[in-house]
């Protein structure tokens, strides 16, 4: 998940809560009692954290993390090749590459960040977003039946979206203990990844089985392209 606040200083809570521009240097109730009492706060604001992560990102995270993956591979090669101007001028319509100078306009897709004592950092919008939540198509999954079986492969193909073992019974007709059953091989090899939901476990496609999915279908085209009739 990144950086665990527990792990952070908590004199580093007090000065970047003061610091912070969102701030404008007025706290309200709750930042303030975490700055005055960091150590008592921080395991609820920890715990707050967690639970955002696992509800919000950790389902999607294999695809938030290609997309990411891809632009950052993007930009590095674009900087590797062209130089970095063309990165920053390529970036967005509001940064440009001036001689020695990076122009600035300040837009709502750009964000400067200045928080000290860490480093200037700008946020600009990510390559790919728009494909982000696509419906990825599962045209030659059938050639994973041998492989990982009917039920498994079915499975896998049903977790477009996370969803629980007793909504996959539902659109699968497979028992609740059938699918739970099915599904512990693809978590042990990495392929589904459960997530806590209150009183429910959410499973989800991992980026390897995107990666599985995905390989499937260009097989399948390529064979259908190279089997038509000229």
């Amino acid at each position: 998940m990144g950086h665990d606040p527990r792990l952070t200083p908590p004199t580093a809570y007090a000065a970047t809560s003061t610091a912070s521009p969102a701030t404008k240097g007025h706290l309200g109730p709750r930042l303030s009692s975490l700055r005055a009492d960091p150590s008592a706060r921080l395991a609820k604001v920890t715990r707050e954290i967690e639970t955002y992560w696992e509800l919000a990102l950790a389902p999607y995270w294999g695809r938030i993390r290609a997309v990411l993956d891809a632009d950052v591979f993007h930009r590095a090669r674009t900087a590797a090749e062209h130089g970095t101007g063309r990165l920053f001028n390529e970036a967005h319509s509001s940064i440009s590459w001036d001689a020695s100078t990076l122009n600035l306009v300040r837009s709502k897709q750009i964000t400067p960040q200045v928080s000290p004592p860490d480093p200037p950092q700008l946020a600009y919008p990510t390559r790919g977003t728009g494909t982000l939540w696509e419906t990825r198509p599962t045209t030659g999954t059938h050639a994973l039946i041998p492989v990982l079986g009917r039920s498994r492969t079915l499975l896998l193909t049903e977790l477009e979206s996370p969803a629980s073992t007793t909504e996959l019974a539902h659109r699968t007709w497979l028992s609740p203990a059938g699918v739970s059953q099915n599904l512990t091989a693809p978590r042990d090899a990495g392929l589904v990844s459960p997530h806590r939901a209150g009183r429910s476990v959410l499973y989800a496609r991992t980026g390897a089985a995107e990666s599985l999915l995905d390989a499937a279908s260009l097989t399948c085209s390529t064979s259908r392209r190279r089997d038509r009739p000229e």
